[in-house]
């Protein structure tokens, strides 16, 4: 989902500086209700750490291609949220995105405040999905494929809603464009195909292997009632 060079630019890049700050306001409350619900602050620095990897390993070793006026990537944003919780897999997307800018995408770093816009509000998003669609009664490691699919079907068309947002600020709403971004969308929606998969063979072997997946790494959420 990374916003190609030129898509947005000259003043209109401004918006994204607010956009990213509002991602970062709320950003800040979820890692605030992370280290008072969920473990502490030591438990918070654990998770961000390991998801931090976890995402840069997404970004740079998993396969990705760039289609239309973005690239497609295996992000598993719901992966991360369900493993996680919100506020570690906020600061690890973040984070990740920043340092593969930093050290291997520098032409990317102008995007930035796009770029993680476009991760954090979806992931904002299935996070409030999540407690409306999960009962409080039902850990994380008991979902269904209908619920997994309902969390990754919309955190990949929030990312798809974003890209198309800043494809159209940028470049006007002409054939040209239209055409761009229905060729990421039809490729990016593809991901829904294997990401429920991919989250309920993570949940099930976090499950098989509790002993090894119920401390602070990982949220209190994924083997215990809210």
């Amino acid at each position: 989902m990374h916003i190609e060079p030129g898509v947005v630019d000259g003043a209109k890049i401004a918006l994204s500086y607010g956009t990213a700050a509002g991602a970062a306001t709320y950003a800040t409350k979820a890692t605030g209700d992370s280290i008072r619900r969920d473990g502490g602050l030591a438990a918070l620095i654990l998770r961000s750490a390991i998801a931090t990897v976890l995402v840069f390993c997404f970004f740079q070793v998993l396969p990705h291609a760039p289609v239309g006026v973005s690239e497609v990537h295996f992000i598993l944003g719901s992966t991360l949220l369900l493993l996680f919780g919100a506020g570690p897999a906020a600061i690890a997307l973040a984070s990740g995105l920043a340092l593969q800018g930093l050290f291997f995408a520098p032409f990317d770093l102008p995007q930035y405040g796009m770029n993680v816009t476009t991760l954090l509000v979806p992931l904002f998003g299935i996070n409030m999905l999540a407690k409306r669609i999960i009962p409080a009664g039902t850990a994380y490691t008991d979902i269904t494929y209908a619920q997994a699919l309902a969390l990754s079907t919309a955190y990949q068309g929030g990312i798809v809603a974003w890209v198309a947002f800043w494809a159209f600020y940028g470049q006007g709403v002409n054939a040209t464009t239209l055409a761009s971004v229905s060729s990421f969308g039809a490729a990016y929606m593809a991901v829904v195909l294997i990401e429920p998969v991919v989250d309920l063979a993570v949940l099930a072997a976090a499950k098989a292997k509790r002993g090894a997946t119920s401390g602070a790494a990982f949220t209190a959420r994924l083997h215990k009632a809210a």
